[in-house]
């Protein structure tokens, strides 16, 4: 009968080696920055000195500026279809925030919403902008009505998609990869670890409708997010994300749109509905059976919502 010693060291192997396979069936190398340059970055792209970091950014169409602020993990790409709706109408201006896509991280590892805020400022001026209106999604979504409150004057119109952020809003259904993020010691693997498998169930989270989700959507998001410094970046926003200032969205003065998921399994409804009920100007469209990123899962409709609101407050 083997000692109890003799277990011991058994379960120690046995776990050594699971942790093993998993190290290794999980293990994802970073994909070099030329490559993803040059899968990514079309004729119209655009690249400028901002804070210390080379950001990626398109800038398309004429007519009164408008902004757009993509979520967590995310990246330009999701407003493509978008775009070719709205270049008709508005100059179109999309950019990689700080710790995503082509741009990557932020020298000073911090992604705190005043960070981002300080950064669209700065990025604005790079890019000649005056006032404009903006329009984000989840994290780009917080930090546009932040932006807004901070700088009124520069905001002229703000749309919110499925955003976060509101300080009365309801527990957040956050993913397997943002609860890994926040656990200390673990939280080290994200940066490694990142199986395509855990990107797809992650974009699959955030379309309320799974015949929407191609390969080619999740080998984007899988690509990006190897994009060196990127997922030590995702780590880094997702430790901080309860240190974000708290501030009232009942002091944005701006006319504002919500649009909202109605099936949106990361931020409820009933935060667009929280949101509507804070913001004086504000009116809200929900779109039942959709998901967190209603701009690329019904592009069409929720890009001509936005047209018309935005073309309300053309003199």
């Amino acid at each position: 009968m083997p000692t109890r010693k003799a277990v011991s060291r058994w379960i120690v192997t046995g776990l050594a080696l699971g942790v093993a396979i998993v190290f290794v069936a999980g293990y994802t190398d970073d994909i070099p920055l030329a490559e993803l340059t040059r899968k990514y970055a079309t004729p119209g792209s655009r690249f400028v000195d901002v804070l210390g970091m080379r950001v990626h950014y398109r800038d398309e169409g004429d007519g009164p500026p408008l902004v757009l602020l993509h979520g967590t993990s995310s990246s330009l790409q999701t407003w493509d279809a978008w775009v070719d709706i709205l270049r008709y109408d508005f100059r179109v201006v999309r950019l990689d925030l700080p710790g995503f896509g082509l741009t990557g991280p932020d020298p000073m590892r911090d992604y705190s919403i005043d960070r981002y805020i300080e950064f669209v400022d700065a990025f604005a001026n790079a890019a000649g902008l005056g006032a404009f209106s903006v329009a984000g999604n989840s994290l780009g979504g917080q930090i546009a009505w932040h932006y807004a409150l901070v700088y009124p004057e520069r905001v002229q119109r703000l749309v919110l998609i499925d955003a976060a952020g509101h300080p009365e809003r309801a527990a957040m259904n956050e993913s397997l990869a943002f609860r890994l993020a926040r656990i200390p010691i673990l939280n080290r693997f994200v940066t490694v670890l990142t199986p395509r498998s855990l990107i797809e169930k992650s974009v699959l989270e955030v379309y309320g409708e799974d015949s929407k989700v191609t390969p080619e959507l999740v080998d984007r998001y899988f690509d990006l997010v190897r994009r060196p410094g990127n997922r030590q970046a995702f780590v880094d926003r997702v430790r901080n994300i309860d240190r974000d200032p708290v501030r009232d969205p009942r002091g944005v003065v701006q006319p504002t749109l919500i649009l909202w998921g109605g099936d949106d399994r990361w931020i409820s409804v009933r935060d667009g509905q929280a949101f509507k009920a804070d913001i004086p100007a504000s009116r809200l469209v929900v779109y039942p059976g959709v998901g967190h990123v209603p701009m690329e899962e019904l592009p069409g409709p929720t890009a001509r919502a936005a047209a018309a609101f935005l073309a309300a407050g053309i003199p």
